[in-house]
């Protein structure tokens, strides 16, 4: 595939992704701004806010039949996190042009649906409507606690409040109920504002439509986005190291431990040469169901309910997650950490290092068939300032050897652990 790049005006750009082979055509529109205790909330909740209507479709009710006369487009808000920044706006999906029996261009009315719900949303009195903020309020409010109350999502993220503490990587794509509650609908316009006038503004395109029609749509579509004072994003600053691991105990009314465990990559993130080969290691480490992790820990020695390794590419961590019995604390501990010792002496059987290769390979090879993943997969190369596409990766992941995933596995410093365990009685 041959992507292009494009400025579209200052600080806004196209990544162009040319196929034919998809019935759809997918925009999105992707705002990158710094990932803070402040403004989180803010970020998280303004696309929720935004998809309450324009001001040409000022109601849901109004706002869905006007995708409906796109033949059923869909348009969805996003909010995600890539390393220190969070990445807020829409993602579109229509028919592609070529699908439509009467040549009606979808392309089009789409951006320009797309650019509406960004630029011109429903306000009054230079304000947004009080009654979907605070509708919207309760919604992430909800998502929130929502993460309390799944243990494993609530162990990993308490992993990295602790592990990151003080640090931008340590806050939630959600932010935090305390700020949401400080938010009005005065407030969340004026930051809407800010945060468009000067931040960057990645957008995606991946269908048939010709590169210069997709410029010329959005271009028209965004042609009254306010550029002013954009605040260039510095990459996610390294994580310290620390002089000794850092251990926390928590206990909620749970049936089942949570033991999460963090690592330093030793510098090594997705803008080193070294990254294939670390990716690898965590793959071979957790990241499969071939991994030592899940084969040995899980499988074999039934310590873990489950157990998995992330690499977190921006940051330079590889985080561990694991379910296990209150009393096989200590075991699960070593064995996890004998695991990695297996890794970084070279104990890889044949199978094992062929086997996460081919599915890691399969697993990016077939991101070229989901749009909804190329798209994701190019925000997060975008957001970290890369140009490595897909095929390229493929062909670094072939040339990794045994010998620099043992080396890799030798770079990982045991940072923080976590364990959640049960309230006694």
């Amino acid at each position: 595939m041959e992507v292009k790049r494009w400025e579209l005006m200052p600080h806004v750009y196209l990544t162009y992704l040319p196929a034919r082979k998809f019935k759809t055509g997918v925009l999105s529109a992707q705002f990158i701004t710094p990932l803070a205790k402040e403004t989180a909330s803010y970020n998280a909740l303004l696309p929720a806010v935004l998809h309450r209507g324009t001001m040409r479709c000022p109601d849901m009710e109004q706002l869905a039949a006007a995708m409906d006369r796109l033949y059923g487009a869909q348009i969805s808000p996003t909010i995600r996190k890539r390393g220190e920044t969070q990445c807020l706006g829409f993602v579109a999906s229509f028919i592609d042009d070529r699908f439509v029996s009467r040549n009606e261009p979808l392309l089009e009315p789409a951006a320009e649906l797309l650019g509406e719900l960004l630029l011109d949303p429903v306000t009054r009195g230079g304000r947004f409507l009080q009654e979907y903020v605070e509708g919207e309020k309760a919604n992430l409010a909800d998502a929130i606690r929502a993460i309390r109350n799944d243990k494993r999502d609530w162990a990993d993220l308490r992993l990295l409040q602790e592990m990151c503490a003080g640090e931008p990587y340590g806050i939630s794509r959600f932010g935090d109920e305390a700020g949401l509650a400080k938010i009005n609908n005065q407030k969340l316009y004026a930051h809407s504002q800010r945060m468009m006038s000067s931040s960057r503004l990645e957008l995606f395109y991946c269908g048939s439509a010709s590169l210069e029609r997709v410029r010329e749509a959005l271009a028209a579509a965004f042609a009254t986005l306010p550029r002013d004072g954009i605040r260039d994003i510095a990459p996610s600053t390294p994580h310290p190291a620390r002089t000794e691991v850092k251990r926390v105990e928590e206990a909620m009314d749970v049936t089942q431990g949570k033991l999460a465990m963090g690592f330093r990559t030793g510098g090594v993130t997705c803008w080193e040469e070294e990254y294939p080969a670390m990716a690898m290691c965590n793959a071979v480490f957790g990241g499969t169901t071939l991994s030592k992790l899940f084969m040995n820990v899980r499988e074999k020695l039934s310590l873990c309910y489950y157990a998995s390794s992330t690499l977190e590419k921006m940051k330079g961590l590889i985080l561990v997650s694991s379910g296990i019995e209150f009393d096989k604390f200590q075991q699960a501990r070593d064995e996890i950490l004998h695991q990695l010792e297996e890794i970084r002496q070279g104990n890889m059987e044949d199978w094992e290092l062929e086997g996460t290769r081919r599915t890691m390979i399969g697993a990016h090879l077939a991101t070229l068939d989901v749009q909804d993943r190329q798209e994701d997969f190019w925000l997060g190369q975008t957001a970290a300032g890369l140009e490595t596409g897909i095929e390229e990766l493929v062909a670094q992941l072939e040339q990794v050897t045994r010998e620099q995933v043992a080396q890799a596995a030798q770079k990982l410093e045991l940072d923080t652990i976590y364990f959640l365990k049960g309230t006694e009685g």
